[in-house]
Parts: structure tokens; C-alpha cells; sequence
């Protein structure tokens, strides 16, 4: 099998409950006006002073889509490249046949053709889109902003940034690398072979896994630090930020430096504003953060520090008449490693309704890091029945952190560690290392949903299954 289509042949294997024809189709009246136009191209970037050869997905204004909230997802997607590809609405509900992911139920979009997506937009967040192939890391991703008609009178300056992480290898190197096929910038893990550990037997005190590939760069909205997007602003205006973690394999913090901001969602779902400077985020979460900037003339770096390692990314704020500072690609201490202390403190502002669960189900997260094998534990697929309440309880037993994300639903994080509480409403959440967290999602939105790792190289070898529904 092609590598570029494993991940998609994966999920084809998982479905076991066959769905109804009309479940192929929109869910709703088509839009009576003209699609917009979203092409998958093929294009070169600069990193490092180097040329480099990736993807993109172009709208009618530039990188990405933006849509306010109630209306219609109307998208022509051209793939304008000579290879077959696909594009996730992460953070979007769509009809299941029009999620994105290939061969469930749609085949992947083939070279030089395009493909009709007609549904509701849902509500206001922040979002984006990126291949469900090992095309994701050659930076087939964009923004998906809907926004909030109740902001129009805002006062306030939008900056949007896509983090990635980057190599000059192909994603299929890479993956050999850790698989023991070829050297591919794995990290050498030859010490750490880890598989699955008793938590009774003292594990907590074993060393994490944090970062698995050693990259060339690390990209806010395609350049690094050596020659940052700057974005102009308003002296002593209001910021608000969208940050999307688009990165493959490596999660960060949010580093605001002098600068306070306010935490007002996660993932596209509203939370009760939590002040700091810092705020981390895994692999595919988003966070909004608004900023009041001081009015004096300098300028502010808004930094991504990688886990567990000085390098960093990020953009520059520029103030009316202030000079720009100059950052270094590199910091002088590692990024903080992700927990779940601000998991903890989230309160969504729109909660599920409070009921008890209908279903509930557990997984086990096992890995081991010398085969570089990854599995959910799971002797047969999540099966709910439309109106179920459903919980997952998912315990992380791998010396590496997952972020796991569900497509076709919101969830709401309702304990960790056995101790239940109102979290947040979100689609991926972070299990650390000898942690649980238990998830709450309601079977609303019949099909056979991928629910996997978004470590796109635990996802290719194994960590991947599925959300399913009894027909």
C-alpha cells in the first residue's frame, strides 16, 4: 500500500456497521449560490534559506476558509495536484460523508478533479482543515475560522496562526525512520523502549518520550523566527488570537511574554476567560486568547516554545511607530512539558446538558516506542445508538503524551484521573503519560466516526479506530 494512503486504509478497516444511502448525501438543502473554491496545490516556501517543495489549500482570499456562523459549508474542493488527497474540516460536524477522510465512506479526491461539500457550518469557532494522509506533514493544512456575527461591533484586530513543525524529509522517510526501516530524523530511541506499563509498579517515576522526530523548523504561518510574519497593530489596541496547532508531532506553549492574555476558548468552544502567559496546546487544539496590548512603542513576540526542547516559533506584533525585536529561533531553556493543570481549571460557558451516560467504554493507550507500535486497546470498535449519552474513559499507559480527537462530534472532558468535574467542550484533548481523562459526547450524527491519535506517526501505526452507530 502506498504510505500516503495508509492512513486512510486504516479507518476503512474499522467501520463494522453498514449505514443507509441517505446517509451518503448533505443532511440538509443544497445552497443555492455558487461554491466557494478551495483548491489543494502544490507550492514552494522558503525555511532556513532553503527552497522547499509542499502543499497548501487556497481559498478565494488566501491560505484557508473563513465563514460566519449558520452559513452553509459551500466548498468546491480542487485538487489542482497530481496526487490523490483528501481534506478534514477539523472542528467542524458535518454529514459523515462529507468528513474528509478516505474510503470513509468517500475514496480519497484523485489527481486534477474536484468534490462538492454542502452542509451547515454549525456554530462560531476556531477551526481548520488538513489531509487525513502523511500529506498533513507536508503542510496540506489551513485556517477555519467561523465567526461570530455577535462580534461585529468588537473593537478588536484578528491575527491568525498556524503552527507546524517541518522537515526537508518526505513524511514516508520519516515514518521509516521510526519504524526501524531507514534513518529518517527519528529521534535515537534505542534506550527507551518502552511498551505498555503497570502504574502499580512504580512507572510513574520511568522518563517520558516527548519528542519522536527531530525537525529542520518550526513554522507559524510558514516561516520561522530567522524572518517572522509581523503583524502590524494598533497601539494600545485589542488583539485576539487564534492559534491553531497544526504540527504533526510536537505539541507547545503559548509563551505571551510581558504580555497578559485572556484564555476565552479551546478548540473552537467557548470557556470561562482564564488570565496567564502561558498556555500549552497539543497537536490539532486550538486556543483564542485576547490581548490588550499597552499603548507604548514596542513590539511583542507572541511565541510557540516547543516541548521539551529550546526551540520556538511564533510571530511579531508591531505596534504603531514601534522597531521590531529580533527573536532567535532557539530559546535558552527547554519548552515546558504539557500536563493537565489548565485542563483542570477549564468551565465551558455552553455545557452538555447534565445526564447520566447510556454507554460507557474504556481505552487503553499502549505503545512501544522501540517497535514504534500504538494501539487503543480496544478488541472492537465504540457502537452507540443515536440519542446515547456515551463515555469514554481513556487511560494513558505509554510513555508518550496523545492527543486524542473525535471527528463528527464536541465532547466535554468530565474527569481526570477518576475525579469528575464540568470541564471543557472540545474535540482533542491531551492524555499524558499514566493519566486518565473521561470524555462525555452525545451520539447525535449518525456515521462511522475516526477517533485517533493526532500525532500523525502514532495514528500511521495503529492508534486509530472508531466512533461508530448500530443501524
Amino acid at each position: 500500500m502506498n504510505r500516503r494512503e495508509l492512513v486512510t486504509g486504516m479507518l476503512a478497516g474499522t467501520a463494522v456497521a453498514s449505514l443507509s444511502s441517505s446517509l451518503l448525501g448533505p443532511a440538509f438543502a443544497a445552497s443555492p449560490s455558487a461554491p466557494l473554491l478551495l483548491s489543494v496545490v502544490k507550492r514552494t516556501i522558503e525555511v532556513s534559506g532553503k527552497a522547499a517543495s509542499v502543499f497548501g489549500l487556497q481559498g478565494p482570499d488566501g491560505p484557508g476558509l473563513r465563514f460566519r456562523a449558520g452559513d452553509a459549508f459551500n466548498v468546491l474542493l480542487r485538487n489542482e495536484t497530481d496526487e490523490a488527497t483528501i481534506a478534514h474540516w477539523h472542528g467542524l460536524t458535518p454529514p459523515w460523508a462529507n468528513d474528509g477522510v478516505g474510503h470513509a465512506p468517500m475514496p480519497l479526491i484523485a489527481a486534477r478533479t474536484d468534490r462538492s461539500f454542502d452542509f451547515p457550518v454549525g456554530g462560531p469557532g476556531t477551526h481548520w482543515m488538513h489531509a487525513h494522509t502523511l500529506q498533513e506533514q507536508l503542510l496540506l493544512a489551513a485556517p477555519l475560522i467561523v465567526a461570530d456575527p455577535a462580534d461585529d461591533g468588537l473593537d478588536e484586530q484578528e491575527v491568525v496562526i498556524l503552527l507546524h513543525d517541518f522537515s526537508f524529509k518526505s513524511p514516508e522517510e520519516l515514518l521509516a525512520g521510526l519504524t526501524g526501516n531507514g534513518a529518517g530524523g527519528a529521534m535515537d530511541h534505542g534506550a527507551m523502549g518502552h511498551g505498555s506499563i503497570d502504574m502499580s509498579a512504580g512507572a510513574v517515576g520511568m522518563p517520558m518520550d516527548l519528542n519522536d522526530i527531530e525537525y529542520d523548523a518550526y513554522l507559524a504561518n510558514d516561516r520561522t523566527l530567522d524572518d517572522p510574519e509581523v503583524v502590524q497593530v494598533e497601539r494600545g489596541g485589542r488583539v485576539r488570537l487564534r492559534i491553531i496547532n497544526g504540527a504533526t508531532a510536537t505539541a507547545f506553549t503559548i509563551d505571551l511574554g510581558e504580555l497578559e492574555g485572556r484564555l476565552i476558548a479551546v478548540d473552537g468552544q467557548p470557556v470561562e476567560p482564564i488570565a496567564g502567559q502561558q498556555f500549552p496546546m497539543s497537536m490539532g487544539q486550538r486556543v483564542d486568547i485576547r490581548l490588550q496590548l499597552p499603548a507604548d512603542t514596542r513590539s511583542f513576540p507572541v511565541l510557540a516554545l516547543r516541548e521539551g526542547a529550546p526551540q520556538r516559533t511564533g510571530v511579531i506584533l508591531q505596534p504603531t511607530g514601534s522597531d521590531v525585536v529580533k527573536v532567535s529561533s532557539a530559546g535558552t531553556v527547554d519548552g515546558p512539558v504539557l500536563d493537565l493543570a489548565l485542563e483542570s481549571r477549564l468551565r465551558p460557558l455552553a455545557p452538555l446538558a447534565a445526564r447520566p451516560a447510556d454507554k460507557t467504554f474504556e481505552m487503553t493507550l499502549n505503545g512501544d516506542m522501540a517497535k514504534y507500535t500504538w494501539s487503543l486497546g480496544l478488541d472492537a470498535p465504540i457502537l452507540a445508538d443515536i440519542g446515547d449519552r456515551v463515555e469514554v474513559k481513556l487511560t494513558n499507559m505509554s510513555m508518550m503524551a496523545h492527543p486524542m480527537h473525535l471527528h463528527g462530534h464536541h465532547f466535554q472532558v468530565v474527569a481526570i484521573d477518576g475525579q469528575r468535574f464540568t470541564g471543557a467542550v472540545r474535540d482533542t484533548v491531551l492524555i499524558p503519560p499514566m493519566r486518565s481523562v473521561t470524555l462525555a459526547a452525545d451520539a447525535d450524527n449518525v456515521g462511522q466516526w475516526a477517533f485517533h491519535c493526532h500525532h500523525l506517526y502514532h495514528m500511521a501505526t495503529g492508534m486509530m479506530s472508531t466512533f461508530g452507530y448500530r443501524t
